[in-house]
């Protein structure tokens, strides 16, 4: 089982990007996803994250720019983000609670998977 991240790349200031992430394998449910970013020399933080329901909630310093939102039936969340600043500047991590049959067949219930990371460059 994995998380794929994607979408990142160099973006100029007051600009936008969507970010993917798709959790693949033997999935049997996901749960809550999110998305967290982690700037150079700075701890990793929580962007947005989504219930399997669509209830959303936002860092204070994104709030405003940013939508997060989720497919079900692609087990696929998406990061919307606008008005970018060159402090957005990260790789943007997805995050995703997950229950997967593993190789032996038994069913494993995780919280807090990571994906590998998109790096996002705000930049003129």
């Amino acid at each position: 089982v994995q998380l794929q991240a994607s979408g990142g790349g160099l973006v100029q200031p007051g600009g936008s990007l969507r970010l993917s992430c798709v959790a693949s394998g033997r999935i049997l449910n996901v749960g809550d996803m999110g998305w967290y970013r982690q700037a150079p020399g700075k701890q990793r933080e929580m962007v947005a994250s989504i219930t399997w329901g669509g209830r959303a909630h936002y860092a204070d310093s994104v709030k405003a720019r940013v939508t997060i939102s989720r497919d079900n039936a692609k087990n696929t969340v998406y990061l919307q983000m606008s008005s970018l600043k060159p402090e957005d500047t990260a790789v943007y991590y997805c995050n995703a609670d997950l229950t997967y049959r593993d190789s032996h067949d038994t069913t494993i219930a995780q919280k807090h998977n990571w994906g590998q990371g998109t790096l996002v460059t705000v930049s003129s």
